[in-house]
């Protein structure tokens, strides 16, 4: 019994509140004097004052009760968000009475039993009308964000009380990872512009590899004719090889708690090669625990791979989750150039059969920590 009426009274204080103001402490202090003086003196106007005061209490929390009723809201948000970059959010805020305005309105965020305070305030909101409410929002991490509601107060009309109203106002957005810029040296390092990789080979493709004059055997569908016709000469077009602009990304989730900095790390420079790698006209594709996402190119490509990288979570090396991606078969190559990430252990062992050209190992994200 006593369990359910707390509950009861937690229910009723998250969607109804009242706190008293400084001028209502005072206001209140005033009218107990004024009752004692009217009891101990018998005067009318004593009597008559009271009345008044008593009524301006009653007439505070009538009107801010009328002022927080039958309200609608709205929540616009992005479908993906960048941790640490500002983007702007909005509220839509309607009054669906048909004849009372709202006054005085100003909105909190409701995540969780945390109300956040952007700073939206409603001055005025006739009946039947609506007001757009934009602010910046920062996201300090990845994952999902996510929202529960919108509390409203008002102080109307005379500032004696606060009263809050909560609405449930689903909501949630995807974080992804924070992006800085990749280093050259770093790139260099993992063997991505070597020899092997970055110089293009000719191949069946798309992209302009070579202009030759034509030979003897040459598929008269590759003649280039505006070429032949500057040249007077048959030039035939040769491609670059498609798989030599394929990069592969391997994210390794073992990492122990000790390492959740470091697995962090690692999550965020993911995200940043894949970025700047698609931004050279790379096709990347994501390998992370058992979601493997196709080669790919263009935004629409990265905000998958980068919701990838913001949902994604650290498995515990002493858990039962523990597995690599030979073992279950989730990685398959399919040409190109493969980079391991790896915050944690020796990256031999944890993927057998993987052949990667380049690693980040643990020391090397632990020098991009000390460098950040």
């Amino acid at each position: 019994m006593r369990t359910s009426a707390r509950r009861l009274f937690r229910h009723l204080m998250r969607h109804r509140s009242t706190r008293v103001t400084t001028e209502g402490t005072r206001f209140l202090f005033f009218t107990l004097a004024v009752a004692v003086a009217a009891i101990n003196t018998g005067n009318n106007l004593f009597y008559l004052l009271l009345a008044m005061m008593l009524s301006i209490i009653l007439m505070s929390g009538i009107m801010a009760e009328y002022c927080l009723r039958r309200l609608a809201f709205h929540r616009h948000l992005p479908d993906l968000v960048y941790a640490g970059e500002p983007v702007t959010a909005t509220v839509v805020v309607a009054n669906r009475k048909s004849r009372l305005p709202s006054f005085s309105l100003h909105l909190w965020d409701v995540t969780g039993e945390q109300d956040f305070d952007r700073g939206l305030t409603v001055w005025q909101l006739m009946p039947g009308a609506s007001q757009i409410l934009s602010y910046p929002l920062i996201a300090t991490r990845r994952g999902r964000l996510r929202f529960d509601g919108v509390r409203v107060g008002t102080s109307f009309p005379f500032g004696l009380f606060h009263k809050k109203a909560y609405y449930p106002l689903d909501g949630s957005v995807v974080v992804a990872p924070v992006i800085r810029p990749v280093e050259s040296a770093l790139l260099q390092g993992l063997a991505l512009f070597g020899q092997d990789f970055s110089l293009p080979r000719k191949g069946h493709g798309s992209d302009l590899y070579n202009l030759r004059q034509y030979q003897a055997g040459d598929d008269s569908r590759t003649i280039h004719w505006l070429s032949t016709a500057r040249t007077s000469k048959l030039m035939v077009r040769e491609t670059e090889a498609e798989d030599q602009r394929r990069v592969t990304l391997l994210l390794s989730l073992l990492a122990p708690l000790s390492h959740e900095r470091l697995f962090e790390e690692a999550v965020s420079l993911t995200a940043s090669m894949a970025q700047d790698l698609g931004a050279r006209g790379y096709q990347v594709r994501l390998v992370v625990g058992g979601v493997s996402s196709p080669f790919g190119q263009g935004e629409a490509h990265l905000l998958r791979l980068m919701e990838i990288l913001a949902l994604c979570e650290r498995w515990s090396p002493d858990g039962s989750e523990r597995r690599s991606f030979s073992d279950d078969g989730s990685y398959d190559p399919e040409g190109g150039s493969t980079i391991l990430f790896a915050p944690w252990g020796e990256p031999r062992k944890l993927f057998r059969g993987v052949r990667p050209d380049g690693i980040v190992t643990e020391s090397m994200l632990q020098g991009r920590l000390h460098a950040v």
